[in-house]
C-alpha cells in the first residue's frame, strides 16, 4: 500500500494552535496521537505518515478545513541497488 507524508500548516498564534489540535482530536484521537507538531519550535505544522490507497483518500481523511492547505507527498524507499529505479523516476 502506498505511504504518504502529510503536512498540515496553521497560523502562528495560540488560538490557531489550539484550533488545529481540536480539529485533529474531533476527527478521531488517532489523528492527534499519530501527528507530530512543530509548534514548540515555532514551525506551526503537523506531520503524519500514513498508509492509504491514494492521495485523494489521504485528503478525504483530513478535517475539511485542512484539505486545501495540506501537502501530501507519496513516499518511496530505495535500496543501494535501486540506482536504476532512481534514474527511471527522474526521466518522467
Amino acid at each position: 500500500m502506498p505511504r504518504f507524508l502529510v503536512e498540515v500548516p496553521h497560523e502562528a498564534t495560540l488560538e490557531a494552535c489550539e484550533l488545529a489540535l481540536r480539529r485533529f482530536l474531533e476527527s478521531g484521537s488517532h489523528f492527534l496521537t499519530n501527528a507530530d507538531w512543530g509548534c514548540a519550535d515555532e514551525t506551526h505544522k503537523a506531520w503524519m505518515v500514513v498508509d492509504m490507497e491514494s492521495k485523494a483518500a489521504v485528503h478525504m481523511m483530513l478535517p475539511a478545513v485542512d484539505r486545501q492547505r495540506a501537502t501530501v507527498v507519496e513516499l518511496e524507499r530505495f535500496d543501494p541497488q535501486d540506482l536504476e529505479k532512481l534514474h527511471q523516476t527522474h526521466q518522467d
